[in-house]
């Protein structure tokens, strides 16, 4: 399938490892001009050369932290600047610490309302003028399994990303006259950096090896294994595509099938 998108721009957040980097990779494979943002700028161009070396588009790269409104804004200016519009924007960011309700303070909450939903909706506010510009506008939300069922000893997450899919929800109605679609995508147990240090803090808490813990967490999974960022990315790439003339609101999980929740 062509999904179209050789003359599209697109802006990614937390582009510089993880499911940023898969996404942004998968963007650029299929022609996009892509935008990486992220506070860490060698691995920022460790990820431009990456995706470079595979024949596929140079992205721009803009360093910035996703809790500061002026570095969220110089992002959207640069992504939209060679074509005046911008196509596709990806809402991405790190986790929140773990946790259970009494591991958190009013700062650790406030500070994973910034990362987690605020810096979201500041980059949609910032981005909406050139993505009305767009004649395929799209707007994909990183989320969580946890918009389907909470995860244990992950409340920061838990709270917040539900207020990812509530603002996506909203969107989506608010912008379909202007022919911009909204979705929200949830990872389950992707191998990833943050899956990683997770398994340890687990592994660590119920004295049992990061072995263990992986087996059993993948044995949870009806299709018996973590996911790769690559496959996460591939959904995703469709979801910010002119291909997706229809899809909007939604919500959904690339999780192998381990979220039992409707």
């Amino acid at each position: 399938m062509d999904l179209n998108l050789t003359t599209s721009s697109a802006l990614v957040l937390a582009a510089s490892r993880g499911l940023g980097r898969a996404i942004a990779t998968g963007l650029a494979a299929e022609g996009a001009h892509v935008t990486l943002f992220a506070r860490d700028r060698a691995a920022l161009e460790a990820t431009a050369a990456a995706i470079t070396a595979t024949g596929a588009t140079t992205p721009q790269i803009v360093v910035g932290d996703l809790t500061a409104p002026a570095d969220l804004a110089r992002a959207v200016e640069t992504a939209s600047a060679p074509s005046g519009r911008l196509d596709i924007l990806v809402n991405n960011c790190g986790g929140p610490p773990p946790g259970g309700f009494a591991a958190h303070d009013d700062a650790a909450w406030q500070q994973a309302f910034e990362l987690t939903l605020l810096s979201y909706i500041r980059a949609v506010r910032f981005a909406l003028p050139a993505l009305r510009r767009s004649p395929h506008g799209r707007i994909l939300n990183v989320a969580s399994a946890s918009v389907r069922a909470p995860l244990d000893d992950l409340i920061l997450s838990n709270v917040f990303r539900l207020g990812v899919l509530g603002l996506a929800k909203s969107l989506a109605t608010e912008l379909a006259p202007d022919g911009i679609l909204v979705n929200t995508l949830g990872p389950g147990r992707i191998a990833t950096d943050r899956v990683a240090t997770l398994d340890a803090a687990r592994a660590a808490r119920e004295n049992r090896s990061i072995d263990e813990v992986r087996a059993a967490a993948a044995g949870q999974i009806p299709l018996a294994r973590y996911g790769t960022p690559e496959e996460f990315a591939r959904i995703a790439t469709f979801l910010c595509s002119p291909a997706n003339t229809y899809l909007t609101g939604q919500a959904l999980l690339a999780d192998g099938g381990l979220t039992k929740a409707y």
